[in-house]
């Protein structure tokens, strides 16, 4: 027996594709959610360092596994290279339920009102596809609002002078400093600096059914063990599937989406919990896999009608890939700043996410989460021992006493940074694989030099008695922060969707994740990919219930 016909399949349980399930399934639809991997929880992986997210040295905790997914990264010089997702080129995403959202560092960061409109605060840069948003911060604040009411966010933007205005305060106060944050706040005054309270995903009291953090050190890179931090796992995705309208089809991987003889999206083939392939139709479709993924979906489903891939008739499809270039500085003190008081993220200023002068945009700086021992392992002074006993000694007298501030850098896009499907290499189940190729442009180091010595002067400040920069902003960028591939614009020549993520030129298929983002913004995107989330599944749910079937 085939499956049921459904209104909507949304294609990737994580931060846009949870939001997105709930938005139409309390407005009524009936909706399949695929998600690749399955459920995640504290218990499967404790606190075990080596298959962290963050290290990823025996495998990554949340998938995908090294078994049956890879990919292609192309160098420069034209060789090519198979890639493991526990392997840092492959630029991976969690395959859980919830995706990234089950491990995230959490920090909920509005993009600023520059962010929206890039192109007309520093106009035309060479080499690079800058450009404006098609909407603007205005139209998405009622969204990031609704965010963070609905999964709940710890913060004070008041304490924040840089940042966009907003209608409603976050619904839960911040977190309080931890040693190594006090001292840095404090040190960020002196200098004129604005420090604030980074704002966070994550529970500072009780919120929506679940605990208050209590703040252990393996936070970053893990699962709660108590569900304080949020995300759509354990928010959205339940609301979706109590309202009766929502099944979630788990360790599924959509492989097409299928086109009639009409040129009509109809649906999509997926392998099953058992790899089996299966079809599944709808009257609309939503991709929300991530930057990478989504791409590849759409490429791969080419037919008579869409022989480049669907929605890529002007070849944009899989261009822009932006991520981040994380970028600061070290610093180590006399005496010891670690106090344990997790997640160790803290205190953040703004001030050099824009208007640096020479500089396009910028980014936050902020100290770091807690690192722990293996990750610890690869931060040593330039020129200081990599093994033996040196080696071991600086672990064992500064695990305590180094510091470390450092953002994401707001890069600039370039059309040659790119998703493409290889060839000749497939996964496990037939389909071909993503291949990655091009690279950052080249005035994105100018902009993480800024910020990595605005960082070690921070450092200084607080009273580091050696202090070294770590530069980003070199080779290829994806990754957690991955966004671009798809963006949105009123242009169907230079974009692939709409202002509300509709693929051009076909009326039932949109995307809602970072694929739509035009600028990654110099911030932790997750929040974002939320609002649009919010976006793209209220324009739906608004529509339908007019009566427009997106025909």
């Amino acid at each position: 027996m085939g499956n049921k016909h459904v209104n909507a399949i949304i294609v990737g349980a994580g931060a846009g594709g949870g939001v997105v399930a709930k938005e139409l399934s309390v407005a009524g639809l009936s909706v399949v959610l695929f998600e690749r991997g399955g459920w995640a929880t504290y218990d499967d992986t404790d606190t075990d360092e080596l298959i962290s997210q963050r290290t990823t040295v025996l495998g990554n905790a949340y998938g995908p596994d090294d078994q049956r997914y890879r990919r292609v990264m192309a160098n420069p010089d034209g060789s090519t290279k198979i890639v493991l997702p526990s392997e840092g080129g492959y630029s991976n995403n969690a395959a859980c339920v919830g995706s990234g959202t089950v491990s995230y560092g959490a920090m909920a960061w509005r993009y600023m009102e520059e962010d929206f409109k890039l192109k007309t605060t520093y106009g035309p840069i060479e080499g690079s596809t800058l450009e404006d948003w098609p909407i603007t911060y205005e139209d998405l604040e009622p969204c990031y609002e609704k965010a963070e009411w609905e999964l709940g966010v710890a913060g004070d933007d008041s304490l924040n002078p840089f940042a966009a205005p907003r209608r409603k305060p976050q619904p839960m106060p911040p977190f309080s400093h931890n040693r190594e944050a006090q001292m840095l706040h404090d040190a960020a005054l002196r200098l004129g600096f604005h420090p604030f309270p980074i704002p966070m995903l994550r529970n500072s009291v009780p919120y929506g059914g679940r605990p208050a953090c209590y703040r252990m050190r393996t936070c970053v890179g893990f699962a709660c063990p108590v569900n304080a931090k949020a995300g759509t796992h354990n928010t959205v995705i339940p609301v979706a599937l109590q309202s009766g309208n929502c099944e979630l089809r788990t360790n599924t991987v959509v492989s097409e989406i299928i086109v009639n003889e009409q040129g009509k999206i109809t649906g999509v083939t997926y392998f099953d919990e058992k790899n089996r392939k299966q079809v599944q139709t709808a009257d609309l479709i939503i991709i929300s896999a991530s930057a990478t993924e989504t791409a590849r979906l759409l490429l791969n489903s080419k037919s008579k009608f869409f022989p480049k891939g669907i929605g890529n008739d002007n070849g944009w499809v899989g261009r822009n890939l932006q991520g981040h270039a994380y970028t600061g500085a070290y610093g180590i003190f006399d005496e010891e700043v670690y106090d344990d008081l997790g997640p160790g993220a803290s205190v953040a200023i703004c001030d050099f996410n824009h208007h640096n002068k020479g500089i396009m945009g910028g980014g936050l700086l902020a100290n770091e989460f807690i690192r722990m021992p293996y990750l610890f392992s690869n931060i040593r002074p330039p020129g200081a021992a990599r093994w033996g006993a040196e080696h071991k000694l600086f672990q064992r007298l500064n695990f305590k006493k180094v510091a470390q501030v450092a953002g994401p850098y707001q890069e600039i896009p370039n059309f040659e940074a790119r998703v493409e499907v290889d060839p000749n290499v497939v996964d496990f189940w037939g389909i071909p694989v993503v291949r990655l190729s091009g690279s950052r442009h080249e005035k994105d180091v100018e902009g993480c030099k800024l910020m990595s010595e605005k960082a070690e002067l921070w450092l200084k400040e607080a009273g580091a008695v050696y202090t070294w920069q770590s530069v980003g902003g070199k080779g290829l960028s994806g990754g957690q922060h991955q966004a671009g591939t798809c963006r949105m614009g009123n242009d169907p020549k230079t974009s692939v969707t709409d202002k509300y993520g509709r693929i051009h030129a076909v009326p039932n298929l949109f995307v809602a994740d970072g694929s739509l983002h035009v600028n990654n913004g110099g911030f932790n995107p997750a929040l974002t990919i939320m609002a649009l989330g919010y976006r793209v599944g209220g324009y739906i749910a608004s529509e339908w219930l007019k009566g427009n079937r997106f025909k």
